[in-house]
């Protein structure tokens, strides 16, 4: 039988961890820093979750002039030569990206990541780059949403909860779909009285201050465990390009890079993605996407929240909207009308409510190594996106936004497809 003495000299520590964490959370003292240059210029490439769902590391790089926030998802991850961290580094930029997004993240993730850092991104730049692929019919799914759910950030928007109006109100009702929300009695209670139109109590707020204060400190103290920079793969890619930046010469380089890095497949995808993700299930995936539709969506008025957010901070963004690579589409069957119409569709939403800045390279699809797979920028696609984000960051005019939330939070827009 272990001894007492010796069964406390293995638990001891732990418990006494677990005191002074306890302490340090619940203390009205603040005991943290902030975080360091280094920190946060290791956040930048990471894409961590960590990172994503708290507040203590990207709201400080944005409090700063040093970063732009690039807004997105998967194809932020996939790094070489021409990605925008690499070249900012590698032509020392003014500007040092700070990819906002991961696998799965959407419009309601980067609407309560541009929420909580409204103040620091005020009259800022920004890039958002639109996915298709997430205007799918249910809009994002329950996994997808858990996995960055914050309620850090989503009891910042409780707590600052102003007129609860028709965007207050979509957005409770839309987090009432997940199970995130709904197994946290306090938050959906509070939910279904947003979504109702029914004012917060002063009980409410003092709930969700007293949480955002506590998960606050909880994000200061575990926000830094677990992030793995991109940091060395960007600097060992950098080594790649000429040292004198020439848009034709990599543009031409970029080219030549996208053929010999496909080599292995008909489709213009990278030998590794078709190695590892294709050809085991080739056969399977011929039409396999006929009946794929991105043009019906609760994802458009999860997007018209994004909008609202940039028109309130007075944000200038450029969108960027990725092509699907066609001998892709023309093998999976995914219907290019479609793609075209989704097209239309969000350009009007962008347009009509004066966001001027749209890098659409839907016509793109055919251009030879545009893409890097099936759907994700690639060699020649990163050149003309950096092409396209000079001439937005050069542009001083400021923006002029004239919203519209009745129309584009309505299931009548979510549907609508009659663009001829």
């Amino acid at each position: 039988m272990i001894s007492k003495k010796k069964l406390f000299s293995a638990v001891g520590p732990f418990f006494a961890a677990i005191i002074i964490i306890g302490a340090i959370i619940f203390s009205p003292i603040n005991w943290f820093s902030r975080p360091s240059a280094k920190s946060i210029h290791k956040a930048a490439s990471s894409m961590s979750v960590n990172v994503l769902k708290g507040n203590d590391l990207k709201n400080e790089a944005m409090a700063s002039d040093k970063y732009l926030p690039f807004f997105g998802s998967s194809e932020l991850s996939r790094v070489n030569a021409y990605h925008p961290s690499v070249l900012a580094q590698k032509y020392n930029r003014s500007y040092e990206p700070f990819l906002l997004g991961a696998p799965g993240t959407q419009s309601l993730t980067h609407f309560f990541m541009l929420n909580s850092m409204g103040d620091e991104l005020k009259n800022k730049k920004i890039v958002f780059i639109i996915s298709p692929q997430w205007f799918v019919k249910e809009g994002v799914g329950d996994p997808m949403f858990s996995l960055f759910f914050s309620p850090l950030q989503t009891n910042d928007w409780v707590m600052n909860l102003g007129s609860n109006d028709i965007n207050d109100q979509y957005l409770a009702k839309r987090l009432l779909h997940f199970s995130s929300v709904r197994s946290d009695t306090e938050l959906k209670a509070m939910m279904k009285k947003i979504k109702s139109g029914e004012e917060l109590s002063s009980l409410d707020k003092k709930r969700a201050t007293y949480n955002y204060e506590i998960l606050t400190k909880e994000d200061k103290l575990f926000s830094k465990i677990g992030i793995t920079s991109k940091s060395e793969k960007i600097d060992k890619k950098t080594e790649e390009l000429p040292s004198t930046y020439s848009f034709k010469k990599l543009d031409r380089q970029a080219y030549k890079d996208g053929e010999f890095a496909t080599s292995n497949n008909e489709f213009d995808i990278s030998n590794s993605f078709y190695s590892k993700r294709i050809a085991p299930m080739k056969g399977k995936l011929k039409n396999s996407q006929v009946d794929f539709d991105y043009t019906k969506s609760p994802e458009f008025s999860d997007f018209q929240l994004v909008l609202n957010q940039i028109a309130d901070k007075n944000i200038d963004a450029l969108f960027v909207i990725p092509p699907v690579n066609k001998l892709w589409s023309d093998y999976t069957g995914l219907s290019t009308d479609m793609l075209d119409l989704f097209s239309k569709k969000i350009n009007y939403q962008l347009k009509s409510q004066g966001f001027k800045h749209v890098a659409d390279y839907t016509d793109k699809r055919s251009q030879a190594y545009f893409m890097e797979d099936t759907i994700h920028l690639g060699w020649r696609g990163w050149m003309e996106m950096d092409r396209d984000l000079e001439k937005f960051l050069q542009d001083k005019n400021k923006p002029s936004y004239n919203m519209n939330s009745e129309e584009f939070l309505s299931k009548e827009w979510q549907n609508y497809t009659d663009f001829n």
